[in-house]
């Protein structure tokens, strides 16, 4: 049987989300809980949008191969001889065993160690020993390996970051990324130089969860009053078609050292394309890849605009702070997941229509992908 959005959550649970209201209804629990809603996920969502997949410093090198997971689907970003970023299903065409298990160089070939196939980082099938009889070279009447190579994902590498759209029909990525290209008019990203990587592993939230944390600024001041000192007054939210997120002009002072207490934009691509810009030169992404409807597995890229290389052990102060904003997430976002194991959940809660006018946008985009 065919899912369907409303077999999953229900017409009743649907309709009160969808019902006008001054005060907005959360989309229900079953929505971060369900298996079956998450399989609907992978089944709509992912596979139809341009996911934000890994990192581009990682593929330094011809032959750097990182395997990633988009949709559940296995796949492989590398870097090919002539030295442009490819993905591909991460898939043998032999046996279908996944071929690349860890990140790493994978020389000029990648050679399945189940029956040796292996195939050139342009994707094509190189060799299939002994396929067709006794010989090395020897293969089946009519096979041709031009029609067996490794199957190619679209893909488009924007600065330090690489995007993949399984099903190849989602706009040009030019046109995706464009709202948020207009919200960074003026900051030139090519000086952008990577500090660190923080790999919090996995987060016990469900990966919407971690989104909707981040595109809302109502928690800031209460969640983080010991590691940030940027007023809940000077923030407001940013809702546009293509970029969901907030910022805060900071109006006073900092008061506390080693804080976060900068001007700063938190803006967000969908479904899953996360960037913190803290001006006047500091860059933060994650990468949110989404486990089961409970698990998320993230990741948070530091940057730095300052010419200078690591002036005054800036890397290391930044990924203290930050790994201390993302514990201090984390801890809310696992208790939102658990919260949402009541009853009293099932209706979704309410939002904000002052400080959580993103989130709801967020929402209804999942429900809009889902139909």
């Amino acid at each position: 049987m065919e899912l369907s959005l409303q077999s999953v959550i229900g017409a009743r649970a649907l309709g009160e989300f969808e019902a006008p209201a001054p005060v907005a209804r959360g989309l229900p629990a079953a929505a971060y809980t369900s298996e079956a809603f998450f399989a609907l996920e992978n089944e709509r969502i992912f596979p139809a949008s341009w996911v934000f997949a890994g990192f581009v410093h990682e593929l330094a090198r011809p032959g750097d191969a990182v395997p990633v997971t988009v949709a559940g689907r296995p796949l492989l970003l590398l870097r090919d001889a002539a030295g442009g970023i490819r993905a591909f299903h991460n898939v043998c065409r032999h046996r279908c065993l996944k071929l690349v298990d860890r990140p790493g160089n994978l020389g000029r070939a990648i050679r399945c160690p189940y029956h040796a196939w292996t195939y050139g980082l342009d994707g094509g099938l190189r060799a299939a020993p002994y396929f067709g009889g006794r010989e090395p070279r020897a293969v089946p009447a009519g096979f041709d390996r031009a029609q067996h190579g490794l199957v190619p994902v679209r893909s488009a590498a924007w600065h330090d970051w690489v995007f993949v759209n399984l099903d190849g029909a989602a706009p040009p990525f030019e046109e995706f990324a464009a709202p948020l290209r207009k919200r960074l008019e003026g900051l030139d990203l090519s000086r952008m130089q990577h500090l660190a990587t923080i790999d919090f592993g996995e987060v016990a939230a469900n990966w919407k969860l971690l989104m909707e944390n981040f595109i809302e600024p109502y928690h800031v001041q209460f969640v983080h009053s010991r590691t940030t000192d940027q007023p809940l007054a000077d923030h407001y939210t940013v809702n546009e078609a293509g970029c969901l997120g907030c910022a805060v002009d900071v109006s006073r002072e900092a008061r506390k050292p080693d804080v976060l207490s900068e001007d700063s934009r938190f803006l967000t691509l969908f479904p899953n394309f996360v960037l913190g810009l803290y001006l006047p030169d500091q860059v933060g992404v994650h990468l949110d890849t989404p486990l089961a409807p409970g698990r998320t597995l993230q990741r948070r890229a530091i940057y730095s605009l300052d010419p200078a290389p690591d002036p005054n052990g800036r890397a290391k102060r930044l990924a203290v702070l930050w790994r201390e904003v993302h514990r201090e997430d984390h801890a809310i976002c696992e208790r939102l997941q658990q919260g949402r194991a009541s009853d009293v959940a099932a209706g979704g809660g309410i939002l904000s229509p002052v400080w959580e006018d993103s989130v709801r946008t967020f929402q209804n985009l999942v429900i809009e992908r889902l139909r």
